[in-house]
This record gives C-alpha cells, structure tokens and sequence, in this order.
C-alpha cells in the first residue's frame, strides 16, 4: 500500500470512530426526551382518532350540552352495567351461563 492509501484508511477509521462517538452522545442526550416525544405522538394518534371519529364525538358533546341530567344518568347506567359484567365474568358461573354471557358481549359472534 502506498502512505496516500493508508493515509486515507487511517483517516476513514478515525471518522468512523468518531461519528460513533457522536452518535452514543447523542443517544445519551436524547433519552430523556424520548418519553416527552412518545407523549406528543400518542397525543398525535388521539388526535387523528378524534378526527375519523368527529360526527360521534360531537354527537355526544351535543348532547352532553343539550340534555346533561340524561346523559349523566346513561353515563351512571353505562357504568354500573359495565361493572356488573366485570363481576359476571370474573365469578364463577355455570359453564353453559357464561358461554352466554360471553357470546352476548363479543360483538360479531352470532
């Protein structure tokens, strides 16, 4: 090898060495940020969701602000049917009921 062509290797490996050393100090400092980062993309993704989902959500807000009294009474009735089916499922039941239950509850199963 002529001194140029080693030249160059020497040179090219000292970058390469170089650029990982740049490249971990930047992980380094970048890993705080990660968890704000994560933040604003699930924040992003909630957004994009509440906009395929605009014509529901403001049919709700609607009528969360026209009827309040009602809608607090579905939310109350929303709950407590979804807490009773939590303990539905979690005690044990006769097979045959539970079956039931369950194919009742999966939307999509006939």
């Amino acid at each position: 090898m002529n001194p140029r062509e080693v030249e160059l290797a020497l040179r090219k490996q000292r970058l390469r060495i170089r650029a990982d050393a740049q490249r971990e100090d930047m992980l380094h400092r970048l890993a705080g940020i990660e968890t704000a980062l994560d933040s604003v993309d699930r924040a992003r993704e909630y957004a994009r969701w509440a906009a395929t989902q605009a014509p529901l959500l403001s049919g709700g807000l609607l009528f969360l602000l026209l009827r309040p009294r009602r809608a607090w009474r579905l939310a109350r009735r929303a709950w407590l049917a979804w807490l009773l089916l939590r303990k539905i499922r979690r005690s044990p039941l006769p097979a045959g009921l539970r079956d039931i239950i369950r194919r009742r509850a999966t939307p999509g199963r006939p």
